[in-house]
């Protein structure tokens, strides 16, 4: 057996040398003007090939129908370890793309002796590009904050905010800010004054952005007051007036182009793939990825128009969850997904809604009421008896007596109850996570534009930040 998986290994390596060499080496015949860096937060190999197989499925087709992104004409995959880790974090993770150097876990923008290092979007900017930095989770996170701040630990937020304007990238953008207010001087330390005193426009919404940009020399853009600061809802979850990443990438591109075309570097994270993996919630990651696939068409019809001057790259920081298709049927239900209309955060919403209006006093048909809407459970999606037997042992915990103490996980907090029904529906689906943290699963890696030939093959997610400056001339 172990020889077979060396001799299954061997041929692996082979093939993907044989791949590799056997792409053109075409010289490009301009440098990248414009540079798109789209980063999936915990978007590892099997969340794209999920996502397009649950595509393939809803249509009626055992197999994939690709996203936009991955059909680029180059791709490869890169790994992902830190200096200090085997398995990295989002700060560690989102350094090495941003600087090419590996750093410790909680790192951001700095190395491992806590000294600063030049971002490419730092680069970029010395190079006389204008410079952008969008996410679909607070602007102050480890991911997009690696590439404009310099701090010794993702936690230290307000600090990390007050980079914004040493760095002094055009265009900023993404739900908000986790520490707006700190210290005992709370009004002179709130982050959207110095922002406002250092050049920045503050534009609450996509409205608000529309009326504010030609005028704004900087910008920075956020969800309209009263939305959640720390996170763009999830795509399952979206309603009429959110902002939603694929506008962002819009606005980011108009306000980066007007005026002196100087060219462009702009980052766009799609951060909650990361979030609904660390829920295992398998549903919501693949709308999740589709969503970010959205954004990327949006550059996509940029490139169409530029594209001998523009480089589309689409990397990972890392994949959670370790997602796995097929639980050992030969085979897999993944359109069973397409009945679950809510994250697993927001049905844990409702069901607080329940215990609030019935004071705890919830029957189980309301609790059935509610699966059945957003989940499609006793409607298209069948439940044998132990399955229902769960759920019902779960509610009678529940409901049985004290509040049920939510359950904390990464990033939300949930009702034992959804997280029961969220594993019954990835049973279901045929899917299975081995933990709800991050692995050091390799991440894909597509390109497309000037300079993309150098984006194919096996590399180390420091060099993807190097060959950008190589293609772009940074």
């Amino acid at each position: 057996m172990r020889r077979n998986i060396h001799t299954a290994l061997a041929v692996l390596a082979t093939c993907i040398l044989v791949f590799s060499t056997a792409l053109p080496a075409s010289s490009q015949s301009k440098q990248a003007k414009y540079v798109f860096y789209f980063i999936g937060d915990g978007m590892g190999a099997n969340q794209v090939n999920g996502t397009e197989m649950y595509i393939g499925e809803t249509q009626g087709k055992i197999g994939t129908v690709p996203l936009c992104f991955a059909n680029f004409p180059y791709c490869g995959f890169a790994t992902t370890f830190s200096a200090t880790n085997s398995v990295t974090d989002s700060a560690a993770g989102g350094t090495a793309l941003a600087t090419g150097k590996k750093t410790y876990n909680a790192a951001i923008g700095v190395n491992v002796d806590s000294t600063a290092v030049l971002s490419i979007a730092e680069k970029a900017q010395k190079a006389g590009r204008k410079v952008g930095i969008a996410t679909s989770v607070s602007i102050d996170h480890a991911t997009p904050a690696a590439f404009y701040a310099h701090k010794a630990n993702r936690n230290m937020y307000h600090e990390i905010a007050t980079d914004i304007p040493n760095a002094g990238f055009h265009f900023y953008a993404g739900a908000g800010f986790l520490e707006p207010q700190k210290g005992k001087r709370r009004k002179a330390e709130n982050i959207f004054d110095v922002l406002e005193e250092n050049g920045y426009t503050i534009a609450k919404g996509h409205n608000e952005f529309n009326r504010k940009c030609q005028t704004a020399n900087k910008i920075i853009l956020t969800q309209k007051d009263g939305k959640d600061a720390k996170s763009l809802p999830y795509a399952i979850d979206r309603e009429d007036d959110d902002l939603t990443l694929a506008q962002i990438t819009q606005s980011a591109i108009r306000f980066l182009t007007k005026g002196e075309d100087t060219g462009f570097f702009l980052m766009v994270e799609g951060g909650k793939i990361d979030w609904a993996c660390h829920d295992n919630d398998a549903a919501t990651m693949v709308n999740e990825v589709i969503d970010f696939d959205n954004a990327i068409k949006v550059a996509y019809e940029f490139y169409q128009k530029h594209p001998e001057e523009t480089l589309i790259v689409i990397t990972a920081d890392h994949e959670t969850g370790g997602f796995a298709l097929g639980t050992g049927n030969y085979a897999l239900n993944l359109k069973a997904l397409a009945s679950q209309t809510l994250s697993q955060e927001q049905l844990s919403v409702e069901i607080g809604k329940l215990r609030i209006e019935k004071d705890n006093r919830v029957e189980w048909e309301d609790i059935r009421v509610l699966l059945e809407e957003h989940l499609g459970f006793w409607d298209t999606i069948a439940l044998n008896e132990e399955q229902e037997e769960s759920l019902k042992e779960e509610y009678a915990k529940s409901f049985g007596g004290k509040r049920a103490k939510l359950k904390k996980n990464e990033y939300s907090l949930n009702e034992p109850l959804a997280i029961k029904a969220r594993k019954i529906l990835n049973d279901i689906a045929l899917v299975g996570w081995t933990s709800g943290g991050h692995s050091a699963g390799y991440v894909p890696v597509f390109a497309i534009g000037a300079g993309a030939e150098l984006f194919h093959g096996r590399m180390d997610n420091t060099e993807i930040p190097e060959k950008i400056s190589h293609a772009a001339g940074y």
